[in-house]
């Protein structure tokens, strides 16, 4: 039974010109006074839902991108104000990618934000999509099988960091401490300090391949999954409860899962994908090309494998896949009511905000969203 309300933000301006026909992805280019107007908006939505009694606004690292798509470069450091801002809203992070990091670093900078802000900062991970942010950091992303090596690594120490009160750890990638001489002695381990108040630490992971799914279940990472159609979605919910139980983790269908969707109300369906479909177009614009329709075809085949559909998709082929949900609040009640039923331990319902979609209009949605759809739940 769905019971928490998240909100995905990832980090996008006010964009101009937006939809299909509007700017290219690849020709925006922003100054650097409006690429710090992401973070206002984020304190602005942040007091919202904390006011409309919304439980996590979660958002994403990214870095290089004067597009204007996404601008938060740190987001523990980012939670950390925006929990000064507000009385009781948790920020989560979607994600931290870990192979831009040294995990120990990223192990102390949670620490302190979970210890100074009582637990509101949540814990998220990733391996990155980027290229142009990850190669540039000097670590692997075009070598998937290397990606997936160093983050496991990274995975290991950073839980080693968190779970252990004192540690040597050694891998192929990372050895702490080495053993070197410290005021007359050879180290031989050491310890985090400050380690975090809220033990174990909560971490979330977005599912991605088959592979994923079993490194999140053998670590006892919980799950993410946005935006992808009825079918795949089914797919692997029921994919990452098989890999808890393998792993002797018994859960419920859907426990330990945020599941994220777009929605749009308004007097009509047709109103609402009229209202929508440009900030939709717009999304799918910058965001298509890295992979990421995740919607199946009648046959059951992911959109861009062979003999599926590989062109970019509409708003009226999200709806039809349950993805997005658009019109009056009764209807959009209805259709998330259909994905909840089939989930019995599910329990979190993230809004996607669509990134073509202005502040001003999506703190409207919000407010109707959490008057009319969220006690129907609650």
């Amino acid at each position: 039974m769905i019971k928490k309300f998240h909100v995905l933000y990832v980090g996008q301006i006010e964009l101009d010109n937006v939809g299909l026909s509007g700017t290219p992805a690849n020709e925006r280019h922003y100054s650097d006074a409006r690429l710090r107007e992401a973070f206002f908006t984020a304190r602005d939505v942040a007091q919202l839902m904390d006011e409309l009694g919304f439980d996590a606004l979660w958002t994403a690292e990214h870095h290089f991108q004067r597009e204007g798509y996404e601008v938060f470069p740190n987001l523990i450091q980012l939670g950390l104000w925006l929990a000064t801002q507000t009385k009781r809203l948790k920020f989560g992070c979607a994600f931290n990618v870990l192979p831009m990091w040294h995990p120990i670093r990223m192990a102390e900078d949670y620490a302190m934000a979970d210890i100074v802000t009582d637990g509101r900062v949540i814990m998220g991970v990733g391996r990155g999509y980027h290229t142009r942010e990850v190669e540039s950091f000097g670590a692997p992303l075009l070598d998937a099988d290397k990606n997936r090596e160093l983050f496991e690594e990274q995975l290991r120490l950073l839980l080693t960091c968190f779970n252990e009160p004192s540690f040597h750890f050694k891998g192929k990638y990372y050895e702490a401490p080495p053993p070197v001489d410290y005021r007359g002695y050879k180290l031989t381990d050491i310890t985090m300090v400050p380690r975090p108040k809220h033990l174990p630490v909560e971490i979330w992971m977005p599912i991605a391949s088959g592979k994923t799914i079993e490194m999140m279940a053998q670590y006892g990472l919980k799950a993410m999954v946005t935006l992808n159609g009825e079918k795949i979605l089914d797919d692997v919910v029921r994919a990452y409860q098989a890999a808890c139980l393998k792993h002797g983790r018994k859960k419920q269908l859907g426990e330990d899962v945020i599941w994220g969707a777009g929605v749009y109300l308004a007097n009509s369906r047709d109103e609402a994908i009229r209202r929508l479909e440009p900030a939709h177009d717009e999304r799918f614009k910058w965001f298509a090309p890295f992979g990421f329709v995740r919607y199946a075809d009648e046959e059951g085949r992911t959109w861009g494998t062979p003999g599926a559909p590989s062109r970019t998709p509409l708003l009226k082929d999200g709806v039809a896949q349950k993805a997005w949900f658009c019109g009056p609040p009764a209807e959009v009640i209805d259709g998330i009511k259909s994905i909840e039923a089939k989930y019995p331990g599910l329990e979190n319902f993230m809004i996607h905000w669509a990134e073509g979609l202005s502040p001003k209009e999506f703190k409207e949605q919000l407010r109707w969203f959490a008057k009319d759809v969220m006690p129907a739940f609650k």
